[in-house]
């Protein structure tokens, strides 16, 4: 094995390459299968007869019990080592994913995605931590880009995948769908993710993970960045959950595989993380994060009229924003936080996703109230305190240096 540079992997090495493509592969694995179930929620809805607040479950027990596992398997990894842990997690998941459509009822469904969830803990508990050692500082923003970049295209085939295979059949095949292209995305990862080299195993204890997660949670910054992540993720998935439903219903009266398409809008993600990180490398991180977060406001708000075209340019602009500001958030949180930096990303993605399952859910009473407008005054209200925090956080970060020094 050639000789490494002490600061890890630069862009243009080999190794660089080999990670980001294996990382990328890894978030391709994870929103496949956690977001596949928000493409037939309106088949949930119709199969099992419950409301959109009841269907949204099979994707906010996944996530929600994602969150709760994040911090206890980061702290394994810390012991056990980021690639094993990151291969044992992908493969349970898409083993789980191809039981859950057998569910006989929304319950069961329900409880298996959960099941699901703990399972997927695993690798974005580890992916920013492992990034954040084996890549140099100087091009993390832009590995951690196309990390992001891969949740982005996964979630875009998940929601294609089993869009397309519903056209056609039932929700249990989309879903089957879905696993098995999960289960090929892991393949990737196992064969082309380099052993840690700068990795140090650490004991695994509960007195080191409380202290090392109560040092994080005493530094504002960090805080303030856990909160961005539940916010803008809350509302990022909250729109997704019930776009289907609108675009289902009068006055655009779509058919499913139509509906399946709009999730095309991904790919805006998938180029505005990646754009963001290299950016923010270059211009700041606030600036960066801050550009994003209105993005997504303003895109958000051109959905409210009742054109499709206004519809598709609103959501075109709601997701590049937010994936943007997702890529920007994540990465700063493994720049402040030079210690346990996997517990560090575990907090963040518990926020993360604790804002896609609780937030994710609540919006179904939002969109029962007052449909798409209820939807939309509901979103645009975590993205305003988003920016808040947003414009804070250098400041935060001032004090936080002052404390420590």
């Amino acid at each position: 094995m050639a000789a490494l540079d002490p600061a890890g992997y630069r862009r243009g090495e080999a190794g660089y390459r080999r990670i980001t493509i294996a990382l990328f592969a890894a978030g391709m694995t994870t929103f496949v299968a956690m977001y596949c179930a928000q493409a037939v929620l309106p088949a949930l809805s119709t199969s099992f007869h419950v409301s959109p607040a009841g269907a949204a479950l099979s994707v906010s027990a996944t996530t929600g019990l994602l969150a709760l596992a994040i911090i206890p398997v980061s702290a394994l990894s810390e012991r056990f080592g980021r690639t094993r842990i990151m291969a044992g997690s992908a493969i349970a998941s898409a083993i789980i994913g191809l039981i859950a459509p057998l569910a006989p009822s929304m319950s069961v469904l329900v409880v298996l995605r959960g099941i699901q969830g703990v399972a997927l803990a695993g690798v974005p508990a580890t992916a920013m931590a492992y990034l954040a050692e084996e890549v140099h500082r100087d091009h993390l923003g832009a590995a951690m880009g196309r990390y992001i970049a891969g949740t982005t295209v996964g979630g875009l085939a998940g929601r294609l995948i089993a869009s397309f295979t519903l056209d056609v059949s039932n929700w249990r095949w989309a879903m089957a769908a879905a696993a098995l292209v999960a289960l090929a995305f892991t393949a990737v990862f196992i064969r082309l993710a380099p052993s840690s080299v700068y990795f140090r195993p650490q004991p695994v204890g509960l007195r080191d993970t409380s202290r090392a997660v109560l040092g994080h949670l005493r530094n504002p910054a960090l805080v303030a960045l856990f909160a961005t992540g539940f916010l803008l993720m809350g509302g990022f998935v909250s729109v997704y959950n019930m776009l289907g439903y609108r675009l289902l219903a009068a006055p655009f009266s779509l058919p499913e595989s139509i509906v399946g398409l709009v999730f095309l809008m991904y790919l805006s993600g998938t180029v505005s993380s990646s754009v963001a990180g290299r950016v923010a490398d270059r211009w700041g991180r606030q600036r960066t994060l801050l550009a994003a977060e209105a993005m997504t406001l303003a895109g958000l708000l051109l959905t409210l009229p009742g054109q499709l075209v206004w519809v598709l340019l609103g959501m075109l602009l709601f997701t590049a924003g937010f994936f943007a500001a997702h890529a920007i958030a994540s990465g700063w949180v493994g720049l402040i936080a030079v210690e346990h930096r996997a517990e560090a990303s575990s907090l963040y993605l518990f926020a993360y996703y604790v804002g896609s399952s609780v937030l994710g859910a609540v919006v179904g009473v939002a969109y029962s109230a007052a449909h798409w407008n209820g939807t939309t005054g509901y979103v645009a209200a975590l993205v305003v305190c988003a920016l808040a925090i947003g414009v804070a956080i250098p400041s935060l970060t001032r004090r936080a240096t002052a404390v420590t020094a």
